[in-house]
């Protein structure tokens, strides 16, 4: 019987883990995969203490602090959670189970698909959504980014690197990225933006080659791609949770308060499969003690409050 198991090993769940170790609550983590979504990001520069890191790396340092607590990190996925009378039953792939008194649910997002004909039929093989990991493959190409966010920034940023030119593909009227990222994209010269247009078509023979767009660019609406890399945001990794009951909004969020509490006792969640007003792997850390806090004073009966 462990007192609390996570569920999720990015951010909030690599956090959670570290303050519940330091409650001396028996802990557990359990992650399909290391690291969350931040772990394909080229370049990480806005987490307080690294002017500039991969993705990768942080969530290394993350896990090397949280076995350095003893907590265990095992990779399987949980296909269940079942709620017992003082505990809960986690299920995994691998057909184990294990019992806990509290459940901090930090299951972050899934990229969201480009939903077109074509996309799903050309997937690797010229649609991507990882440009760290299938960047290399366009040096000297030329290559699309659809959508206009700090994902897809940074996407346009690396790949223009590599590729002889990059088109970003955005639906709206100004890219939504931040300012410092905006000006780096206006100040490269291989990168252009296509505003007020839509990816509606992929096309191609083995590969892809060409995008259909529903707005005419340089007099014509299909544009010669060697790749696209989709951008497009993220959804809500919930749907384990909806199974346990847990209350979700119409985004498929989970709903927590100030405290990380659900509307089940014992079940905490905390990062981007929250309501949270922003996305960003400082306010998912920062959730993730808090979520270790509530889970405590849960189990125990004490609180934990105030200055360390």
């Amino acid at each position: 019987m462990y007192d609390i198991i996570i569920i999720g090993a990015g951010f909030a769940g690599y956090s959670a883990a570290i303050y519940a170790a330091r409650y001396n609550l028996r802990t557990l983590l359990i992650a399909k995969e290391r690291g969350g979504a931040i772990i394909d990001a080229a370049k990480v520069e806005n987490y307080p203490g690294y002017k500039s890191i991969s993705g990768f790396e942080l969530m290394n340092k993350f896990e090397e602090h949280v076995k350095s607590f003893g907590v265990g990190v095992l990779i399987d996925e949980v296909v269940g959670i079942i709620r017992q009378e003082e505990s809960f039953r986690i299920e995994t792939r691998q057909n184990k189970e294990y019992q806990a008194k509290a459940v901090i649910l930090a299951l972050g997002t899934k990229r969201r698909k480009l939903d077109v004909p074509g996309a799903e039929e050309y997937e690797a093989r010229g649609i991507h959504y990882c440009a760290t990991c299938d960047g290399a493959f366009y040096k000297d190409k030329v290559v699309g980014v659809i959508g206009g966010s700090n994902s897809a920034a940074h996407s346009a940023l690396l790949l223009s690197r590599l590729a002889k030119k990059v088109y970003i593909i955005y639906r709206r009227e100004k890219l939504r990225c931040e300012p410092i990222l905006y000006d780096r994209i206006r100040q490269a010269k291989n990168i252009e933006v296509i505003y007020k247009t839509n990816v509606v078509e992929v096309k191609g023979s083995e590969f892809i080659e060409k995008a259909v767009l529903d707005n005419k660019y340089n007099g014509e609406k299909e544009l010669e791609l060697d790749g696209i890399f989709v951008e497009i945001g993220s959804v809500p990794n919930s749907a384990i949770a909806k199974e346990l009951g847990v209350k979700l909004t119409d985004k498929s969020e989970i709903i927590v308060n100030e405290q990380c509490e659900t509307n089940i006792r014992g079940v905490f969640a905390a990062g981007d499969v929250t309501n949270t007003v922003l996305r960003q792997g400082l306010v998912a850390a920062s959730q993730g003690a808090i979520a270790a806090m509530s889970a405590y004073a849960f189990i125990t009966g004490r609180s934990v409050g105030g200055a360390w």
